[in-house]
């Protein structure tokens, strides 16, 4: 299983301290403040994940500057990706995130529309698509917490082929990792347990 260090509004020196306990995969949700991050850890083979909300106008910067994405629901922004991802670099990884708890204000392709987008994703030469990705309503019943986790490892079961076999299942942040990891994490996303309160990064 792979832990993702969520680093966003954390500072370049926080995550060098991280890193030098041997932590090497750190995810990031605004373009920008991780391209500054990323110019000042070269020195760090780290790899980046972009985690969030993916907005047309940062796509660019996206495929240029990230191994991954968790987070690619739109399939306007799949083929941007593909587009914009440098010939030089390998395809990009992503993970489709699917609205598992059906809440209107998250992000995510509903389940019943995710045939599509894995379509869409599979004409894209520059992407590899690599799993699912889930952002649930928080709850703190541990029943509650692992019901949409394992409704998403229901679909991976479901859509997984051999040529897209959906092995990873990005879902569990601080709050409920334990939860996710029993339904099948394979990438558990947590910053408060790692770096503490959140504080603006200089």
């Amino acid at each position: 299983m792979a832990l993702i260090a969520v680093s966003k509004q954390q500072s370049a020196e926080a995550i060098r301290a991280v890193s030098g306990c041997g932590q090497r995969i750190f995810g990031e949700s605004y373009v920008q403040e991780a391209v500054d991050k990323q110019a000042q850890l070269l020195d760090f083979a780290l790899e980046w994940h972009f985690i969030g909300r993916i907005q047309a106008n940062k796509t660019r910067q996206i495929a240029a500057h990230f191994a991954w994405v968790h987070g690619l629901s739109d399939p306007a922004h799949a083929r941007r990706l593909n587009d914009q991802r440098p010939p030089e670099l390998p395809p990009l990884n992503v993970c489709l995130q699917v609205n598992v708890s059906g809440e209107s204000s998250k992000a995510g392709v509903e389940p019943a529309m995710l045939p599509e987008l894995l379509a869409v994703c599979a004409a894209q030469p520059r992407l590899r698509v690599r799993g699912l990705m889930a952002l649930p309503a928080a709850a703190t019943d541990e029943l509650a917490q692992r019901q949409p986790f394992a409704a998403l490892r229901s679909l991976r079961d479901q859509f997984a082929t051999p040529d897209c076999p959906l092995e990873c299942l990005s879902m569990g942040m601080s709050d409920d990792l334990e939860a996710a990891i029993l339904e099948g994490a394979t990438m558990v996303r947590i910053g408060t347990a790692i770096f503490g309160t959140r504080a603006q990064c200089s």
